[in-house]
């Protein structure tokens, strides 16, 4: 017996009101932006600026430890990882400390260096002093982070509306692209509102959610595709009410398993992960919802070439049957 989230044979109509959803979605945007102007984002080390510092101890590291001796220096945000290297000794344990810049100050001084190494010795009798490494990154080299992040998302979002214009039309590659700008802004939106820390893990999972989003929009989009050419004389809310109803079993039974996965681990990953995990469960419930309510009716407002019969009819489709 098959599991279906979704009973097959659904009829819902998901267009009774197109305008309304993209008024709602729009809102929803606008609230994000005016969050992120008035707010900002709480920007993490990599685009704050800060210290790294390369611990080396000859016993096993506990970095709920670590954490617990630094917090009473109070150095801000402070991002402990164990490293882990096949070429290690076997006595050889090594962490990674990041330690965001101090006000006034490009990097921690060096009489917090030795306050560092003294809160840490006193946690783990085996810490090996002075420390292997300690590096800065300044202001300037955050600030170009965060330019290249920008330009990252942007080129991901530029690429998706060449692809889908090629592989459609250019109806539904404003659709789709609609669709990824609305999941990302929400993104951004619900990080500033919340004041989570902002990284370059966080940008990380935005790439991911443009990729996850768009993987659901295309599957819809293709079915619609498929339906236009089946039934060309049936109004277009009715072909797009008839595909995403043949999709929507494979579309919740998609993003409930990713669900799961990603559920388990942010109750169970710990704090290091646990901001990109968030950002991809926002991605995912988001993402679901625009490739239906946002891309879906863009289409429908802006209307589709419907008569296929005429040789140019598959003009901007020239690229249709080519496996994605």
């Amino acid at each position: 017996m098959r599991l279906r989230l979704v009973k097959q044979g659904t009829a819902f109509d998901f267009f009774s009101r197109p305008k309304l959803w993209l008024g709602i979605s729009g809102l929803l945007m606008v609230l994000a932006f005016v969050s992120f102007i008035l707010q900002g984002l709480n920007y993490g080390i990599d685009f704050r600026g800060g210290t790294t510092i390369r611990t080396e101890s000859n016993q096993p590291i506990d970095v709920g430890v670590y954490r617990d001796a630094l917090t009473p220096l109070g150095l801000g945000d402070i991002t402990i990882s164990e490293v882990f290297d096949p070429n290690f000794d076997e006595d050889q344990f090594v962490a990674q400390i990041r330690i965001q810049s101090q006000e006034g100050t490009e990097s921690v001084t060096g009489d917090m260096i030795d306050q560092v190494g003294a809160a840490l010795s006193a946690a783990d009798p085996g810490l090996v002093l002075p420390f292997p490494s300690v590096e800065s990154v300044g202001p300037k080299v955050s600030g170009e982070l965060i330019q290249t992040a920008v330009i990252a998302v942007v080129l991901a979002i530029g690429a998706v509306l060449i692809y889908i214009w090629l592989r459609f039309e250019w109806q539904f590659a404003l659709g789709a692209v609609a669709a990824l700008v609305h999941d990302v802004i929400l993104t951004i939106g619900i990080f500033s509102e919340l004041q989570i820390k902002f990284d370059l893990a966080i940008i990380a999972a935005l790439l991911t959610i443009v990729g996850y989003s768009l993987n659901d929009t295309v599957v819809v989009f293709d079915r619609v595709r498929e339906n236009l050419m089946k039934y060309k004389k049936k109004p277009l809310r009715e072909v797009l009410n008839l595909s995403i109803n043949e999709t929507l079993s494979r579309t919740f039974m998609t993003s409930v398993t990713t669900l799961l996965a990603l559920l388990a681990l942010f109750v169970l990953g710990g704090d290091v992960i646990r901001g990109f995990v968030f950002a991809m469960i926002w991605g995912v419930i988001v993402g679901t919802y625009s490739s239906i309510f946002v891309a879906s009716a863009v289409l429908l407002v802006l209307g589709v070439k419907r008569d296929w019969s005429k040789p140019d009819a598959n003009a901007g489709n020239q690229f249709g049957n080519v496996d994605a």
